[in-house]
């Protein structure tokens, strides 16, 4: 993997920080104060409480390294029914097991992605129940649209840097796989069934413990990051 020059990308992207800081403030008043610019970003908290502890927030130190975008470098714990949601361009849903959303919830999330927001959908430990949830939950929100896996030619494998191979927690070597929602012909939701929740780097007593997480997941969540605020 190399990273190209972000020197476009800079550029896009703080034309972009004014225009979601005036959409933001004309939609909802902020309840949590920040720097004037700064990205935030959330963690949902979903059907019967449940949220991810072991999703890495280590790629929003990295994408201020790598670019002029501002990030806040923890996560902002959200529920998913909250109005509080769209203060925020882009989430972040992890757990384990099955799950069931509240009709609140999503009704909040489909307007959520359908006015810009943005979600990271990923499995912590490669949990299938979770996976199945999920698929079931975003056919029930958007039963015309589907989860398409995404091809190399994605800019999400090229934004910040190039990922056309990661390895993976259980050995070998692959081209991740991620499917995304689009939506008006914007990815609005990438979901990975392994996992991008990066947990060697998540702090605590996090593992992935018989998962199969993907290895550069650092990397792919500054690209994924970084494609949300630029499209």
């Amino acid at each position: 993997m190399t990273k190209p020059g972000t020197w476009t990308l800079m550029i896009a992207v703080a034309a972009l920080m004014v225009g979601l800081a005036v959409d933001h403030a004309l939609a909802v008043s902020s309840h949590v104060e920040s720097e004037p610019g700064t990205v935030r970003c959330a963690n949902l908290t979903y059907g019967n409480q449940k949220t991810s502890v072991c999703f890495s927030d280590q790629f929003l130190k990295q994408i201020q390294r790598e670019t002029n975008i501002k990030a806040d470098d923890t996560f902002h714990p959200v529920n998913l029914e909250s109005i509080e949601l769209f203060e925020f361009p882009f989430a972040v849903m992890s757990g384990e097991g099955s799950f069931t959303l509240t009709d609140a919830q999503r009704e909040n999330m489909r307007d959520y992605l359908l006015n810009g927001g943005f979600i990271i959908a990923s499995a912590g430990c490669s949990s299938k129940p979770w996976n199945a949830s999920l698929q079931r939950e975003i056919e029930l929100m958007f039963p015309d649209h589907e989860l398409t896996r995404l091809t190399v030619e994605h800019p999400i494998f090229h934004t910040v840097y190039d990922v056309e191979s990661s390895k993976y927690k259980s050995g070998g070597e692959k081209f991740p796989q991620l499917e995304g929602l689009e939506i008006d012909g914007r990815t609005a939701l990438i979901w990975s069934p392994d996992g991008l929740n990066d947990t060697a780097n998540a702090g605590g007593n996090c593992c992935c413990c018989g998962g199969n997480e993907v290895k550069s997941a650092r990397l792919l969540n500054v690209n994924i990051l970084a494609y949300a605020l630029t499209h």
